[in-house]
């Protein structure tokens, strides 16, 4: 099949992908479900140029090949958004593939951060220890070093004391010897010196006995010599011979004198000796008792540090001992050291390759984390691409786009069991787009072109529906409305809760945006002028919110001042006499709601506190003008809030709340019927059954673009009427009322706002 482009040239719009297929940049991988289309792909410029591409008709008014030509075109358009449904299929099995890698990835990461961690932590607490240890050891190791250090320096003091006192001792037995000598020789030399004084003494008795015999002789030799002399005569002859043995004997005498005075001076010296030695010897002896105290002290001291060495010695070897067993435990505590350190090490490695792998992982968790924001950002891609495609084909087959919120679940509910009668399929083809409600057991599903969980904000619902709005400052006629139950959040939806800036409904949010994009836009030369008109219709009569002068209303709630609704040529609707005000900005727009919302009926039933009681149709006319382009648009947005649907014996009304719940349920009726007969394509559809029918014909004949607010509570105590709600929803998704037209006409006379 090939498309045309807008330059002329033909180009293959489809390719062949069962071998060796070649992706683009803007491509993704393509389903190999057995679909239709499981052996095509589409690029985004197939799906430019199919977007773009417009019916050529060779007979104008041939309607049979008019209908071919948008069958296949519309064919065509299922094929292409059939693809992207299952490659958004594809996206999302590989996107929850990439979480699972990632969370998988994640957890791993995690555990190993944990046991990394806890490693860490452990081996922390080892070395801490270890460290607290080996600074308790070496305060240990230096305290007993600085005591051995001590012990050493005090024994070596006490050696040296000791070798000092044995020095001294040594010295004082020398001496004590030497003295003992002296000693010995001086007895010996006074034992020999008093042996040679005996000896003298004997030999001076024996020299005095000499002597006396001397004289004796003498005496004896003078009495001989008288005897001689006497007998001279006869010693004559002797007398020569006595006179030598005189002289001998006086010689032997003088001898004998001069021996016996040098005995004498000998003996006087030898006493002079003697004395002195007496003397030397009392000196000696003197001397040797205090040597002898002396030795008495050095040895009762040298006992007491022979004690005290004896003791240092004990302790000296008991500090070798106790060094020793330091050495061989600092040498264990060494070998431990160096055990943790080595552990440390591994650890330490081990701690690298964690950190190695950690990182690794860190990459593949940033890559998986890119792969899936790339996966997202196609996903979002191809989803925003589905929702264009899927919207053409709505314009095209001029459906009525449907979109469901389920309101959460309030305080004054009341409810207090936990059943769930509503849930939501997870499957893709369902996905936010589908809803289940049970009833009785029985489970009713229905798919719509988006579902809103309880927990999406108002920011969340607008997103959807803003390109929607967009479309009136394009030219096009835009609808959008809130159908419901009593009690199911429309109000909320529209117009969100006063005073709460983010909890703005639809409508504020909608002027916000259209006057937003107005200021942006005039840079390119557009200028637009915008009128707004607010009523309801209460009880089948037409109310104007922004009247000033309000007219009372009779009895039967009909007001006096009748407003009419007509139709022209074009297709636009007029009330009369309605208030049209020209509005700037938003708040010109938001003071006027605030008094449209004074005006509006309300009221309080035993299903809600502040009831809508009527329906309420808000209007914006926008009338836009290119300077440059000279073009002109013309676009219309209406808001409306229907009334809710509700059960006479549930909402308890009597009175004048019974006769609204009979009108509004009428027009909603009567807009029931409407819908069954566009969805039959009977020939007669009945808008002119009720005021509201009658109002919002432009919209469901096919000449606006119209989205329809499903809004459902999920109290189990209203599935029945949540379950009508959505069947009747779903009659309406599936109503084909024509495809909108975009309104370039100049502005029209009529000063009054229509209803388109």
């Amino acid at each position: 099949m090939v498309g045309t482009a807008n330059n002329g040239r033909s180009r293959q719009a489809f390719s062949v992908v069962n071998e060796g297929q070649d992706l683009g940049p803007n491509s993704a991988p393509t389903s190999n479900a057995g679909s239709e289309c499981g052996w095509i792909e589409f690029t985004r410029e197939d799906v430019e140029v199919l977007l773009n591409e417009k019916p050529k008709r060779k007979d104008k008014f041939n309607l049979k090949e008019k209908f071919d030509i948008m069958v296949e075109y519309i064919r065509r358009l299922k094929l292409c958004i059939k693809w992207f449904q299952e490659l958004e299929g594809n996206y999302l099995i590989e996107q929850e593939k990439l979480l699972n890698a990632l969370e998988s990835a994640k957890q791993k990461c995690n555990e190993m951060e944990v046991l990394m961690k806890n490693k860490e932590e452990e081996l922390n607490s080892i070395i801490m220890e270890l460290r607290k240890n080996y600074a308790s050891l070496q305060e240990k190791f230096m305290k007993e070093d600085l005591d051995k250090l001590a012990a050493m320096e005090s024994l070596a003091r006490e050696k040296e004391a000791r070798l000092s006192i044995e020095r001294t001792q040594a010295s004082l037995s020398e001496e004590l010897a030497r003295a003992q000598q002296e000693l010995l020789s001086s007895n010996q030399k006074i034992s020999s010196l008093n042996d040679m004084y005996k000896r003298l003494q004997d030999y001076n008795t024996s020299l005095q006995q000499y002597n006396g015999k001397l004289h004796t002789d003498l005496s004896t030799a003078e009495d001989e010599l008288k005897r001689v002399e006497k007998e001279k005569a006869t010693i004559v002859e002797n007398l020569s011979m006595l006179r030598g043995q005189l002289t001998l004997s006086r010689a032997s005498q003088d001898e004998a004198i001069k021996q016996k005075d040098a005995l004498v001076n000998e003996v006087a010296r030898l006493r002079a000796e003697l004395n002195q030695v007496r003397d030397d010897h009392d000196r000696l002896l003197s001397q040797v008792l205090i040597l002898t105290t002396d030795v008495m002290k050095y040895k009762e001291s040298t006992e007491k540090y022979s004690a005290e060495v004896d003791i240092l010695t004990t302790k000296a070897n008991q500090l070798e001992l106790t060094f020793s067993s330091q050495n061989t435990q600092i040498v264990v505590l060494k070998n431990q050291l160096a055990t943790a350190e080595e552990k440390l090490q591994v650890s330490n490695s081990s701690a690298l390759e964690t950190k190695t792998e950690f990182e690794g992982q860190k990459q593949l968790i940033n890559e998986l984390q890119k792969r899936l924001a790339d996966a997202d950002s196609k996903l979002v891609e191809g989803e925003t691409l589905r929702k264009k495609l899927h919207n053409t084909i709505l314009e095209l087959k001029g459906n009525i786009r449907v979109f469901c919120r389920v309101r959460p679940i309030l305080p004054d509910d009341g409810i207090t069991t936990e059943v769930k009668v509503i849930t939501y399929p997870s499957s893709i083809e369902a996905l936010g787009r589908g809803i289940d409600v049970v009833q009785n057991g029985q489970k009713h599903s229905f798919t719509f072109d988006k579902v809103f969980m309880p927990d999406a904000t108002q920011d969340d619902v607008f997103t959807e529906i803003s390109q929607l709005t967009q479309s009136a400052l394009d030219g096009y006629k835009v609808c959008i409305f809130a159908y419901g139950q009593t009690g199911s959040g429309k109000t909320y939806t529209m117009m969100g809760r006063p005073g709460y800036p983010e909890q703005q409904g639809l409508i504020p949010r909608s002027l916000e945006q259209i006057f937003q994009t107005r200021q942006s836009l005039q840079p390119q030369g557009w200028r637009y002028e915008m009128q707004v008109s607010m009523l309801e219709i209460y009880n089948e009569t037409v109310h104007d919110l922004l009247s000033t002068n309000q007219s009372p209303s009779t009895e039967n709630g009909v007001s006096a001042k009748q407003y009419s609704i007509k139709h022209d040529a074009n297709g636009n609707t007029h009330v009369s006499d309605l208030t049209i005000v020209d509005v700037r900005s938003a708040k010109d727009v938001a003071f006027l709601l605030d008094q449209a919302a004074e005006s509006r009926s309300v009221g309080k039933t035993q299903m809600n506190e502040q009831s809508s009681r009527s329906h309420f149709v808000f209007t914006l006319r926008i009338f836009g003008v290119n300077e440059s382009t000279e073009q002109q648009i013309q676009g219309v947005l209406n808001l409306i809030d229907l009334a809710g649907s509700e059960r006479l014996s549930k909402s308890g009304s009597n009175g004048d709340r019974l006769k609204e719940t009979q009108a509004n349920n009428k027009s909603l009726s009567s807009l029931s019927d409407v819908i069954y007969a566009l969805a039959k394509k009977e020939d007669h559809i009945p808008f002119r059954s009720s005021k509201l029918t009658h109002l919002l014909q432009p919209c469901l004949g096919g000449q606006s673009k119209t989205l329809m607010f499903v809004n459902i509570s999920p109290d189990p105590a209203s599935v029945s009427e949540s379950l009508c709600s959505l069947r009747f929803a779903a009659r309406v998704n599936a109503c084909e009322i024509g495809i909108p037209r975009r309104q370039t006409n100049t502005r029209p006379s009529d000063p009054r706002l229509s209803y388109g």
